[in-house]
């Protein structure tokens, strides 16, 4: 057995008894080991026979008589009539169909509600993008290339004052 496995010896009073925590233990406590991930091993206390699918069943079939889904009345009549071998392979190939067809609705949901939660985000990224006042430019603090401009600046506006000047000098001399 693995790490985190729990040895369950069955008495023929029908009480479990957990070796591993020293105590006694029922099926629900069975069932929490397992929903842990622990893996379970049930025994005969007296020949060592494994009885862990009977008691797995056993919890299933504890866990389903409070619900009224499960299997179909009819069907479970023809399961007893059925030989044990048909009965082995109708459950293994009815419960691995069940499963699957379960799964593939689970993943087909989480695709789809992925699909939705991006197609939500989506449109509000965007308005985020718009409704959010982006940062002003900022100034540049180079200072040399500042002064280069002015001068560049007052450069050009001294020539475009020249020829201004020499056309007001040409009118007035007529």
């Amino acid at each position: 057995m693995k790490p985190g496995s729990v040895i369950i010896k069955k008495y023929g009073n029908r009480r479990l008894y957990d070796t591993a925590g020293s105590r006694y233990v029922n099926l629900d406590d069975i069932a929490a080991f397992i929903r842990e991930g622990k893996d379970v091993q049930v025994l005969d206390a007296k020949t060592g026979k494994d009885l862990t699918r009977v008691t797995l069943t056993q919890i299933i079939t504890e866990d389903a008589k409070d619900k009224p889904t499960g299997l179909p009345l009819e069907l479970l009549r023809q399961l007893i009539v059925a030989s044990d071998e048909v009965r082995q392979e109708f459950v293994m190939w009815y419960l691995k169909s069940a499963f699957d067809a379960y799964q593939k609705v689970q993943d087909a949901v989480q695709t789809r509600l992925g699909d939705v939660q991006s197609a939500i985000l989506s449109p509000m990224d965007m308005m985020k993008k718009f409704l959010v006042p982006s940062a002003p430019p900022q100034a540049r603090t180079d200072s040399k290339e500042a002064e280069e401009l002015r001068k560049r600046v007052s450069e050009l506006e001294a020539r475009l004052k020249r020829p201004a000047r020499a056309k007001r000098a040409k009118r007035v001399r007529r």
